[in-house]
């Protein structure tokens, strides 16, 4: 009979919580996005500022089984809040990029690429394919400037700062536009680049301050305002425009 040594025996790998789960709402599946907050006394549910989805927060000692089945109750709810919910066009009118409105002009065939035009109307897009394509074609591109504007941003404010992130991530996060990990890891959300460019470079400074100081501390918002001095002022324009920008494209 073999014998087992526990330490000789390759550690049970602990799976991650999901951080989301799909439930039939009406006649449509809803992708449910988790939250769990220390703070939170009861369970709670709100749509999604996309209104394509919802939000269910889990309290302290809240479990995901409680939280699906609170959910299932409410099913109903969400399916009426989302039909109240104007519809979205196939192809959005306009998007921003970098502050300024551009018009949203698809070409109806499936070659060429993206191009940026000055018409006498004003800035548009010019964006390749189908209907049903030109909106993801369209987030691939602003995904693309994004990292472009944001990577340039982190490597200026890292050099001033003498500090080296290991990594560049793009998310599409709902509730912050930006994080730093203990082992130097920088996340941003890619709809940044329909900010204005100062609020880009404000999130970017916020997030290579916290490679010095992990906290916000009023030593980190000194650091913060000396990287970049629009610091108050694109938070202003964060907490009074940023929102929309999860409506688009």
């Amino acid at each position: 009979m073999p014998i087992r040594l526990p330490f000789l025996q390759s550690p049970e790998k602990k799976r991650s919580a999901p951080t989301s789960f799909p439930i039939l709402a009406g006649d449509c599946v809803v992708e449910v996005t988790v939250r769990r907050n220390a703070r939170a006394r009861r369970y709670t549910l709100r749509l999604d500022r996309r209104g394509d989805g919802a939000i269910v927060t889990i309290p302290r000692r809240g479990t995901l089984t409680e939280a699906k089945a609170f959910v299932s109750r409410h099913a109903g709810w969400i399916a009426e809040r989302l039909a109240a919910r104007p519809d979205m066009p196939e192809v959005p009118i306009a998007v921003p990029i970098r502050g300024v409105v551009h018009q949203v002009l698809p070409t109806g065939s499936p070659r060429g690429r993206i191009r940026i035009l000055a018409l006498d109307e004003g800035p548009a897009i010019e964006v390749p394919g189908d209907a049903p394509h030109v909106r993801r074609r369209l987030a691939d591109h602003l995904k693309k400037e994004a990292r472009t504007d944001l990577a340039a941003a982190v490597a200026h404010h890292a050099a001033a700062l003498g500090a080296r992130p290991q990594a560049i991530r793009l998310k599409d996060t709902t509730s912050r536009w930006g994080s730093a990990s203990a082992r130097g890891v920088l996340a941003f959300s890619w709809r940044l680049i329909m900010a204005p460019p100062f609020v880009l470079d404000y999130v970017a400074a916020h997030e290579v301050a916290h490679l010095k100081e992990m906290n916000h501390s009023d030593r980190f918002w000194a650091i913060c305002e000396r990287l970049c001095p629009a610091t108050e002022a694109a938070k202003i324009w964060l907490n009074k425009n940023g929102a929309g920008l999860h409506r688009l494209p």
